[in-house]
C-alpha cells in the first residue's frame, strides 16, 4: 500500500499586536517598565540597558553639557527624549542635543517628550545594543530622511569597537560617515571643536571622577586667588 506524503506547510506567523497612531503612541502608558519605541505604528520594546551603555551614554551627556556651556550655546542635551522620524515612527535616542526653544515646546505638550517631524534635534546619539540592524540601518535612513544633521553610532562589541559620524557635507542631502577606532580622536562635524579619544567614548571614566576632578581644580585656583590677594595683586589682572 502506496503511503501519501502530505508536504508539511509552515503558517506565517501574523502579528496582531494593535497598531497605534503617533497621537496614540504619545500618551501610550505601558503596564510594565519596558521603553517602547514606535516604529511604522507599532511598538518596539527597547532593550534594558547594560551598565556599559548607561556609563556611554552618561559620558557623552557630561562631555556636551561642558562643551555647550563653554560655547555659550542655547542648546540643552537630553537623554529619553522621542524623536519623531515618520508619520508612525518616533525613536529615542541615548543622547539628544536640541535647541532650548525646542525642548520648551515639549516640556509645553501633554505625554511623553518628543521632538515632532518639524522640531529636529541638531544631534543624537546611539549606542549599539541588540538589534545592531536597527542601528546602522532603519535609524540611519530614518535620521537622515528626518534631516537630522549628525547622528553618531557608539559601538563597543568586542571586535566591532567603532564610532561612526555620518553626517550631511555642505549644500548635500545624503549622509556621508567616518568611522573612528581604538587610538584615534573622534570629530563632531555639527560641533568642531567637540574632539573625543575613541578610546574614552569605548570604555569611559566614571563622570562622577571627573566632577571631582573639575571641583579639585576649581579649588586650586581659588586658593591662588586669594594667596594672590594676599601679596596685593589682583589676580583677575594676572
Amino acid at each position: 500500500m502506496s503511503q501519501s506524503i502530505v508536504p508539511a506547510v509552515e503558517e506565517k506567523q501574523l502579528d496582531t499586536s494593535p497598531t497605534l497612531t503617533f497621537e496614540e503612541y504619545r500618551v501610550y502608558q505601558s503596564n510594565d517598565d519596558v521603553k517602547y519605541e514606535l516604529y511604522k505604528g507599532k511598538l518596539i520594546p527597547m532593550a534594558t540597558a547594560s551598565a556599559l551603555h548607561t556609563s556611554i551614554c552618561e559620558f557623552w551627556v557630561y562631555k556636551l553639557q561642558r562643551y555647550l556651556a563653554e560655547h555659550n550655546l542655547d542648546l540643552v542635551v537630553k537623554t529619553s527624549v522621542g524623536v519623531r522620524t515618520e508619520d508612525a515612527t518616533s525613536r529615542i535616542p541615548d543622547v539628544v542635543v536640541c535647541t532650548e526653544s525646542l525642548w520648551q515646546q515639549a516640556l509645553a505638550r501633554p505625554g511623553s517628550g518628543i521632538l515632532d517631524l518639524s522640531e529636529t534635534p541638531l544631534f543624537v546619539v546611539e549606542v549599539v545594543s541588540q538589534d545592531r540592524r536597527a542601528d546602522y540601518v532603519l535609524k540611519r535612513t530614518e535620521y537622515e530622511q528626518a534631516n537630522v544633521p549628525e547622528y553618531v553610532i557608539v559601538d563597543p562589541t568586542q571586535n566591532r569597537q567603532r564610532v561612526r559620524v555620518m553626517a550631511f557635507p555642505e549644500g548635500d542631502d545624503v549622509y556621508t560617515q567616518v568611522d573612528y577606532l581604538p587610538g584615534e580622536e573622534m570629530v563632531s562635524v555639527v560641533f568642531p571643536n567637540l574632539r573625543l579619544s575613541v578610546n574614552e567614548i569605548l570604555d569611559p571614566p566614571l563622570v562622577e571622577g571627573l566632577i571631582k576632578a573639575e571641583q579639585a581644580q576649581l579649588q586650586k585656583a581659588e586658593r591662588l586667588a586669594a594667596r594672590l590677594r594676599e601679596l596685593g595683586v589682583d589676580p583677575d589682572a594676572v
